[in-house]
């Protein structure tokens, strides 16, 4: 009876950290592609866009609101609270959002795991980056 106890416990053990491991997985996937897709619309939505994104002159996001928003709302298919996910938004060149320049974006998240087991609840940095099309 003892043994049957031991052995019950590990498996339920193993199965709530591989549910926990598959989870951060996915949430770390979705992140990655949440970031990759604020780039696709950084990208997209240059300097000659009516909808534009960056430094440019006459740019109604030039801290890159709109491609925070895209973000979030991509990586709210991870099935955590994104509310605390920080986005940073940037355009390393001189050129800002001109064709040709370059669009970095990046997703900081602390996962908060579903059950609580030694070793999960990691940071996450994710980052993307891209050159603006047009």
């Amino acid at each position: 009876m003892i043994e049957t106890a031991v052995a019950l416990l590990s498996a339920i053990m193993v199965c709530f950290w591989l549910f926990e491991m598959s989870m951060l997985v996915y949430t770390l996937s979705v992140l990655n592609e949440a970031a990759q897709e604020g780039v696709r619309y950084a990208l997209v939505h240059g300097s000659d866009s009516s909808l534009c994104s960056g430094p440019s002159t006459g740019c109604t996001d030039s801290g890159g609101a709109n491609v925070s928003a895209v973000v979030k709302s991509a990586a709210a298919l991870s099935l955590h609270n994104v509310s605390a996910m920080a986005v940073s938004v940037s355009w390393p060149e001189a050129t800002g959002a001109k064709p040709g320049s370059l669009v970095k974006v990046g997703v900081t998240y602390t996962y908060v795991p579903y059950v609580k087991l030694p070793g999960i609840g990691q940071a996450m940095t994710l980052r993307a980056q891209g050159r603006i099309v047009y």
